[in-house]
C-alpha cells in the first residue's frame, strides 16, 4: 500500500502542475490570496487556522492579535492575545462548546480558553519539561484533537514521540507511541492527531512521511504513505485531510488511499475543515507573506 500511494501522489502533482489546477479532480475552487479581508499592515506569521462549522474562523499568528476571528467570507471580526499570551503559538482548535484550545511549543503547555480568550484550563507546566513517559510534562507539543466524547489528544511532538490522552478535565489517561524513530510504531516529529468513528488514533509521523494508526488500547495496528508535515483533520464519515508544508499540498483520504489532491500556497503549516461547508483552510508560514487558502467544494450537477 505504501508504494502505491507514493506513486499517486507523485503523480497527482505532476498532474495538478501540468495542466494548471489547484485540485487533482478538479472538485474544489481553491482562493489562493485575498481570504482575508485585512489592512494592508497586517503583518505576522500565520500559525494556524480552525473553523468551527458556525461561520466563525479562527485564525492564530504569531504577532498580536494572536487569535483573530473572521467570518467565512473573510471579513475581520475580532481579535485579542497579548505577546506574553504564547510564546511560540502553534495551533489552535475550537471543541464543541465554542471554546478555543491553544498549544505553546516553546512553553510546553495547552491551554483552554473561553470565547473571550479567558484561560480555563492549563495542562502542562508553563517553560518545564518532561520525558515520554511523563503524565502531565510536554517536550514541545504541537497538535492536539479533541475526541467527541471531550477527551483531549496531544502531539508531543517535537522533541518527544508520542500522543497523550486526558480526559476534558486534564486528567492523564494514556501514553500512544512514545518511541522515537521510524519503525513500527515508532515516531519522529508528530505533526497531528485525530481519532476516527471507531476509536482509532491517527498520527501525522511527519519526518517518516506516514500516518500512523493506533487502537484504543494504544497497539500499533498499521501505517500510511503520505506527507504529513502540517496539520490533520477528520470528518464523521472517516474522511481525512492532511496538509504538508514541503508539498504544497493538502491530501484528501480515505482508509488510506488518496482521492484528491488540492495545491495551495506556501508552506501550509496550519489546516482547518469547516465540517458544515467542507471547506479547506490553510496557513502560509511564510514569515514574510502571511496568507490563508481556501479551498470550496465545487457544486455538482
Amino acid at each position: 500500500m505504501q508504494t502505491s500511494l507514493r506513486t499517486g501522489i507523485a503523480a497527482g502533482l505532476l498532474c495538478a502542475s501540468a495542466f494548471g489546477q489547484t485540485s487533482l479532480f478538479d472538485r474544489y475552487d481553491v482562493k489562493l490570496t485575498g481570504w482575508a479581508q485585512v489592512p494592508p499592515d497586517w503583518r505576522g506569521e500565520t500559525s494556524w487556522v480552525a473553523a468551527d462549522g458556525k461561520g466563525q474562523v479562527v485564525v492564530m499568528m504569531r504577532k498580536p492579535p494572536i487569535i483573530r476571528f473572521f467570518t467565512r467570507d473573510g471579513k475581520y471580526v475580532r481579535g485579542w492575545g497579548n505577546d506574553s499570551l504564547f510564546k511560540e503559538a502553534h495551533s489552535v482548535y475550537f471543541d464543541a462548546d465554542g471554546n478555543l484550545w491553544g498549544v505553546d511549543a516553546m512553553d510546553h503547555v495547552v491551554y483552554k480558553f473561553d470565547p473571550n480568550g479567558k484561560i480555563l484550563l492549563t495542562i502542562g507546566k508553563k517553560g518545564v519539561t518532561g520525558d515520554d513517559r511523563s503524565e502531565y510534562l510536554f517536550n514541545r507539543p504541537s497538535t492536539l484533537f479533541i475526541a467527541p466524547n471531550g477527551h483531549v489528544f496531544v502531539g508531543d511532538g517535537y522533541e518527544n514521540s508520542r500522543v497523550v490522552e486526558f480526559t476534558g478535565e486534564g486528567k492523564f489517561l494514556k501514553i500512544y507511541g512514545g518511541i522515537k524513530g521510524s519503525g513500527p510504531g515508532q515516531m519522529q516529529l508528530i505533526h497531528g492527531v485525530v481519532v476516527d468513528s471507531t476509536g482509532r488514533v491517527i498520527v501525522s509521523d511527519s519526518d517518516n512521511k506516514r500516518l500512523s494508526i493506533f487502537d484504543r488500547d494504544g497497539r500499533f495496528v498499521e501505517s500510511w504513505s503520505v506527507p504529513c508535515r502540517g496539520g490533520i483533520a477528520i470528518l464523521p464519515d472517516d474522511t481525512i485531510y492532511v496538509s504538508d508544508v514541503n508539498s504544497g499540498m493538502v491530501a484528501v483520504m480515505k482508509e488510506g488511499r488518496i482521492f484528491d489532491v488540492i495545491k495551495v500556497e506556501g508552506r501550509p503549516l496550519g489546516l482547518g475543515v469547516d465540517p458544515t461547508t467542507l471547506d479547506v483552510y490553510t496557513t502560509s508560514s511564510v514569515i514574510a507573506f502571511p496568507n490563508i487558502t481556501k479551498a470550496s467544494p465545487k457544486a455538482r450537477p
